[in-house]
């Protein structure tokens, strides 16, 4: 695929310390948006959700997206994730699916994806430090799996919608059409996600995308970007 031509890491939160949360939100970063719970060393074991792979929308330049599952990555600078991708590149939008596990960049999933495709994804760690990434496109009718090392320390356990960094730059986020996180699970039950969890991507002093308020289970909500609001 020739737009990966330019080397694409997803990151770790990058917090924006300066920048006041609004509407009872958590927290404010330059490059991440949805939810992140957080715990002590060893606390998350497993994490999964469905979603809806989002629309994406013409943009002035290059814009790129992920939306995605992972534990570790908020407040430390270990990450295993997996989900989809969704960019902007040439006047072309490009939809894919991945997993990574940092440092390393992006490893493609060579299967089909499209916009409205039903995703479910499972990390899970199976023994020692061997864990098992798990993505399925139901609307496709694939399953992928991988099993990797991992070492992290287990402290965080997020839904993010992300923008990634392109040739170790942070990249102009996509504009995108809702993405609805949906039986969001944390070692085998509902996070039961408040507010305060919650976090808005903020660039160029705009808000770019955020996060509605959890649905009242505690498992399911919307992230927004900034043609949305």
């Amino acid at each position: 695929m020739g737009i990966f031509k330019a080397a694409r890491w997803n990151h770790t939160c990058q917090l924006e310390a300066s920048a006041k949360p609004r509407r009872n939100i958590g927290w404010v970063s330059s490059n991440w948006s949805g939810y992140s719970v957080t715990g002590s060393k060893g606390t998350f074991k497993r994490i999964s959700a469905k979603w809806n792979v989002p629309l994406v929308r013409p943009s002035q330049g290059s814009s790129y997206s992920s939306a995605w599952i992972g534990i570790d990555g908020y407040g430390n600078t270990d990450l295993i994730q997996t989900g989809t991708g969704h960019d902007y590149v040439d006047g072309k939008a490009y939809y894919y699916a991945w997993w990574e596990i940092l440092p390393a960049s992006v490893t493609v999933i060579p299967l089909p994806v499209h916009p409205g495709d039903r995703m479910h994804a499972l990390i899970v760690r199976r023994s020692g430090s061997k864990w098992l990434i798990c993505l399925r496109n139901t609307t496709r009718n694939w399953t992928f799996r991988t099993v990797q090392r991992y070492t992290g320390p287990q402290t965080s356990a997020e839904w993010i919608v992300e923008a990634p960094q392109i040739n170790g730059e942070l990249a102009q986020m996509t504009r995108l059409s809702p993405v609805v996180f949906a039986c969001c699970r944390v070692n085998g039950r509902s996070p039961r996600l408040k507010p305060s969890d919650g976090g808005v991507m903020i660039q160029n002093m705009l808000i770019t995308s955020s996060p509605s308020k959890p649905y009242r289970a505690g498992d399911r909500f919307v992230v927004r970007s900034d043609s949305n609001e």
